[in-house]
């Protein structure tokens, strides 16, 4: 299956670009994406967290992923 990942904030600088397209396998959990991203992507290894969220909500590390979810890659975020 086809997913795209809206990335933001350092995810996007790391990426280079505002999403992606991803063959996954079927079954596809958050944190096997999470596992794909950081071997593709290293400089995302280097960062403390990292959440992935699903059609608009944090997601667990074992929610299988769809192919029509929105998902989004969301940084750590720091405020003053």
């Amino acid at each position: 299956m086809t997913i795209t990942v809206a990335l933001f904030g350092i995810a996007r600088e790391i990426v280079g670009q505002p999403s992606i397209a991803l063959d996954a396998p079927a079954g596809q959990s958050a944190a096997g994406l999470l596992a794909e991203l950081r071997s593709a992507y290293p400089g995302l290894a280097g960062l403390r967290s990292l959440a992935v969220a699903v059609n608009s909500e944090y997601a667990a590390d074992d929610v299988v992923l769809h192919e029509r979810d929105e998902i989004a890659l969301i940084p750590p975020v720091s405020g003053g």
